[in-house]
């Protein structure tokens, strides 16, 4: 099965009514050595709030594939996409690219721009005058289990 067959509409609009605060200790946890834990509570965390700037302009997307991961972008991560933001040379984005969306690093060099994966085993993209090409927004999160 294709990546777009699998994912296809897995564009999601923002719920800006979800609220679903919970608990953020006060003490970040070591990923060194293991420190005595305090179980005290700073205060309760609204991951909306933390992790979406514009709610508006905001979506989510699925990634499909492996031309990103050197970014840490796997197959099946949720993006958090922030269309308010422009996009900086080196920014990761979303980008319509001759009627499919694609996940890429946006770089200029000499002049020109090009979508750069995160993975060798893909060829950079060079967009010309006449490439159909879009913008939609900037990868602002990436959402994926811890283990896979």
């Amino acid at each position: 099965m294709s990546c777009i067959n699998k994912f296809k509409n897995q564009i999601f609009q923002l719920k800006t009514s979800t609220r679903c605060k919970l608990p953020l200790y006060l003490n970040p946890v070591s990923a060194g050595f293991p420190s005595p834990a305090d179980d005290y509570l700073d205060r309760n965390l609204d991951l909306n709030e933390h992790l979406i700037g514009n709610p508006t302009a905001t979506f989510f997307v699925r990634a499909c594939g492996d031309s990103m991961i050197g970014a840490n972008i796997s197959d099946n991560d949720i993006l958090i996409v922030d269309r308010s933001i422009s996009a900086q040379n080196g920014s990761i984005i979303i980008a319509a690219l001759n009627g499919e969306l694609t996940v890429k690093r946006l770089k200029t060099r000499a002049g020109k721009l090009f979508l750069i994966p995160e993975n060798d085993a893909y060829p950079h993209f060079e967009i010309h005058e006449e490439t159909s090409f879009e913008i939609w927004g900037v990868v602002t999160y990436i959402i994926h289990k811890a283990s896979r």
